[in-house]
């Protein structure tokens, strides 16, 4: 980091007003802060990095009050640096600002390989962390298992499942795809039955493999429960106090539940019909493209994660008013990020099951999935779909034409706020709401806004509104319920050093 860089940085910060997702202000006044480590290791487990500065007091709005001696405060980091693991290696750098000096200290993010970085005072499990906004948390089982696994090539979907037997398997469609493999690979044929079930991952020293379990067995939820899916129609379009009006519990193989779950969406959603002005023949819409729609089932089916840690979540499938949701268990395998995806290609999870499902779906599914889902999407006239990789899950979001300010800022226990004038949505408002006058920036400026971690107080200024109260109930609320802001400290949320940022990566619509 340049001086220039660094003085520029300081200057962001007194501007914002905060700590953020790649940087973390410490005083450093009097001496060295004795407890980095949560912030090394959450810097070094993130891509990007991060960058502690040295010399600004958070308690006096971020004010310069400089370092106490740069040459000691850079050994004092340097040994802390020493007792993680692996070593960090920060880069350091100091400036003359508003008449004092600060510091940086640069934390490269470390490959994947060799995550996660800990505290080696504190061991692997407790001092593992990563950084949401500007808190650092500790690593999950579940996100330590994924390092674990990506590091070792672990492939959940081909671990034997000791207490099921070859029986159990539907011997119609195991036979069809031995068959078929069978003339893909000719030398298939010159090995016996026993050896080819091992080959092509349908048994693990004589167990049939979770995969096998998945593709072939006719109720594979009677070994595995929660490997199925969980449809629900919502009532409105929050997930704070929304009610399902319809739901099912769909389950057997994965192509079986993939036709289920696809045939489930289509009769919840609204279908409208339109005469084609080139054929003159009648064309029915449906609120959302079914193909896509079937394709991000397959993949949340396919790509999900099966290990120990998350058996016991199914895969969901959410209609809400204004838009489908799917959840996947398991965030991105690997070096895979969301601006990556359907552009490379990736490292498959399950690649034992993503065979047998192309075997049985059709070789579009692989590598495809993702453009295909795209375009479906474009050609339908509506918003692009929006791929979220949160922390336990992934999430696909396709949203609908008739979406609303009422779908973004109005939670089912949350009394509407807009006037007759500004309700296009066809939702009944009571004639006798009392509806305060709306501030003159939309939702989607509050969402940029938050793109930094902000205070109520901040995001009352911003609104033009004087009340922090009514900010907190009638804009954050909503927002944190819909899951388009979250806190940056969410085990005290009512922490007066709380900040809220924007969690979403969807359009946001208007006030």
């Amino acid at each position: 980091m340049l001086i220039a860089e660094l003085v520029e940085l300081a200057e962001r910060i007194q501007k914002g007003q905060t700590d953020a997702q790649l940087v973390e202000v410490k005083s450093a006044r009097e001496d060295c802060p004795k407890k980095l480590y949560n912030t090394l290791s959450a810097f070094s487990n993130q891509d990007q990095g991060g960058t502690l500065v040295f010399g600004l007091n958070e308690k006096t709005w971020f004010k310069a009050v400089g370092v106490y001696d740069p040459l000691d405060l850079q050994k004092n980091v340097t040994d802390q640096c020493n007792q993680m693991e692996p070593p960090v290696e920060a880069v350091f750098t100091a400036a003359e600002y508003q008449g004092v000096t600060i510091c940086a200290a640069e934390i490269p993010g470390i490959d994947l390989a060799q995550r996660p970085c800990y505290y080696k005072g504190a061991g692997r499990t407790k001092g593992s962390c990563l950084r949401a906004g500007g808190a650092n948390l500790q690593l999950t089982d579940y996100e330590l298992y994924a390092y674990e696994a990506y590091r070792k090539q672990l492939h959940d979907d081909e671990r034997p499942v000791t207490r099921a037997s070859l029986k159990l398997l539907d011997p119609d469609r195991l036979a069809a795809y031995i068959s078929k493999k069978e003339k893909q690979k000719s030398q298939l044929s010159l090995a016996d039955e026993e050896q080819v079930y091992e080959m092509l991952n349908v048994t693990r020293n004589g167990a049939p493999t979770l995969a096998a379990l998945m593709s072939f067995c006719v109720y594979p939820q009677g070994l595995f429960p929660q490997l199925g899916i969980e449809a629900a129609v919502m009532s409105g379009y929050g997930t704070g106090s929304t009610n399902a009006v319809d739901h099912k519990r769909i389950e057997g193989p994965i192509s079986d539940m993939m036709e289920e779950a696809a045939e489930f969406c289509k009769r919840n959603m609204k279908t409208k019909i339109t005469i084609n002005p080139d054929t003159g023949m009648r064309e029915d819409r449906t609120d959302y493209p079914i193909n896509a729609v079937r394709e991000a089932i397959l993949n949340a089916l396919i790509h999900r994660d099966y290990s120990a840690h998350t058996e016991r979540i199914p895969v969901q499938v959410l209609i809400f008013a204004d838009r489908l949701e799917i959840h996947s268990p398991g965030t991105l395998y690997g070096r895979m990020t969301i601006d990556q995806l359907g552009k490379t290609r990736p490292v498959l999870r399950n690649p034992a099951l993503a065979v047998m499902a192309e075997s049985q779906l059709g070789p579009e599914i692989r590598y495809s999935g993702i453009p295909a889902i795209r375009e479906e999407v474009k050609a339908y006239g509506l918003p692009d779909p929006v791929f979220e990789n949160r922390r336990d899950e992934f999430v696909v979001i396709f949203y609908n034409d008739i979406r609303s300010p009422l779908a973004m800022r109005v939670a089912e226990d949350q009394a509407p706020y807009y006037t007759d004038a500004e309700n296009t949505t066809g939702i009944d408002i009571p004639a006798d709401a009392d509806f305060p006058a709306c501030s003159d920036k939309t939702t989607g400026d509050l969402l940029e806004f938050c793109r930094k971690p902000r205070t109520r107080k901040e995001i009352a200024d911003f609104l033009d509104v004087k009340t922090i109260f009514y900010v907190s109930g009638h804009y954050i609320k909503p927002l944190l319920d819909s899951g388009y802001l979250a806190m940056t400290m969410p085990e005290k949320p009512k922490s007066k050093l709380q900040r809220y940022y924007t969690a979403g990566s969807g359009p946001a619509p208007e006030c």
